[in-house]
């Protein structure tokens, strides 16, 4: 019987539930490895910040601390879409028990507000407008997102105010380099031991490691 009603009527509430609680668990764990990446590819950029300020390279520094600070940030905003794929997580837990007093499934704002939010996250993106699209069609949301809604991009992050490159660039040189107005003087060349050619290879690698995670 309960096969046949499947055919006929399709998933019930709670097995729908279910199945976008996986997806959102599913998008939470990508979530965490590409933070667990960008940790990584930020240490190595930040040892390689020590390493061009020790020999006075401060402009090669400045260029990879912007990249620090586009990696911290990026690294916040998946943080919080982290955080909202739980709440609307915590809402359809809701959902499962309002369905099971009544039957059927209620409009929520809240996740249409969350739903909104993350469809903003190119990382999760698509998964969110196919979740969206079932959560119409279910009754939960009122309407399908809009596709004209923008979609974060990465302006912001390129164009850090100068203060936070300078705080990064203070904290990880214990505070030779960063601060304001002395950043081209604070550190004289030093005899330079490593062959620049190898300095910038691998200040290019790390750059482009974390333009292709911000990306």
């Amino acid at each position: 019987m309960q096969t046949l009603n499947r055919l006929l009527y399709g998933p019930t509430a709670e097995e729908k539930i279910r199945a976008w609680q996986a997806k959102l668990r599913a998008e939470q764990r990508q979530l965490d490895r590409e933070m667990r990446q960008l940790d990584t590819a930020t240490k190595k950029a930040q040892t390689t910040v020590k390493q061009l300020a020790t020999k006075g390279d401060v402009k090669s520094a400045r260029i990879l601390a912007r990249e620090v600070v586009r990696s911290n940030k990026q690294k916040d905003r998946l943080s919080v879409s982290k955080a909202r794929l739980g709440s609307i997580n915590t809402q359809l837990v809701q959902q499962m028990a309002m369905a099971k007093v009544t039957g059927s499934l209620q409009k929520s704002a809240e996740i249409m507000k969350l739903s909104n939010q993350l469809i903003k996250l190119p990382q999760i993106s698509q998964t969110m407008r196919e979740m969206s699209m079932e959560m119409t069609k279910a009754g939960i949301l009122e309407e399908m997102m809009d596709d004209t809604l923008a979609v974060e991009d990465d302006e912001e992050l390129e164009e850090e105010a100068d203060a936070e490159v300078d705080k990064v660039l203070y904290d990880l040189t214990n505070g030779k380099l960063g601060q304001a107005g002395t950043v081209e003087n604070q550190i004289p060349a030093a005899e330079e031991t490593v062959d620049d050619a190898e300095t910038e290879r691998v200040m290019e690698q790390y750059r482009q490691q974390l333009s292709g995670l911000l990306s």
